[in-house]
């Protein structure tokens, strides 16, 4: 299976994403990203210590502190952290049963990409759900929004 079927897939059979360190604050490219791809029909579950401890919803959910405190299933751990931290958190994503673990841009942990791998999870390294999402599905454009005005949705 080449690249572009792989994400197909990971797409077409997932339905719920953890994504470990989103943020409150709209500007900032987690919330963006999670936002998208919950307005695409994805249950976003936000995972962020800092917001679970005061209690804070992020995008209408309920907010946890880590990976393991999420009881229901989990599809996609979606991670915007620092390359450093990424192991503990996939060594979570195994325990917790996802079947894909995404690192974000700029994210390159191999380690974490191995254990996924030889667990038989999905692993992609350093890309944006949200950027692939739209490039293989249609919407993409100059400013990354569907304005509906131009499409780049492809044809069926």
């Amino acid at each position: 299976m080449n690249r572009v079927e792989q994400l197909r897939t990971i797409f077409k059979q997932s339905r719920t994403i953890a994504v470990v360190g989103l943020s409150a604050e709209w500007h900032r490219p987690s919330f963006f990203a999670a936002k998208y791809m919950q307005a695409h029909g994805y249950r976003v579950i936000p995972v962020n210590p800092r917001y679970a401890a005061s209690g804070t919803a992020i995008l209408g959910e309920r907010c946890y502190a880590s990976l393991a405190e999420i009881a229901d299933p989990v599809d996609i751990v979606d991670v915007f952290r620092r390359t450093e931290e990424v192991l503990p958190i996939a060594q979570q994503a195994l325990q917790s049963g996802a079947r894909c673990l995404w690192q974000q841009i700029g994210v390159v942990n191999l380690e974490a990409d191995r254990l996924a791998r030889d667990a038989g999870l999905d692993s992609v390294m350093d890309r944006c759900v949200k950027i692939e999402y739209a490039r293989l599905f249609g919407g993409l454009n100059l400013v990354g929004v569907d304005t509906k005005i131009i499409s780049a949705k492809r044809p069926r």
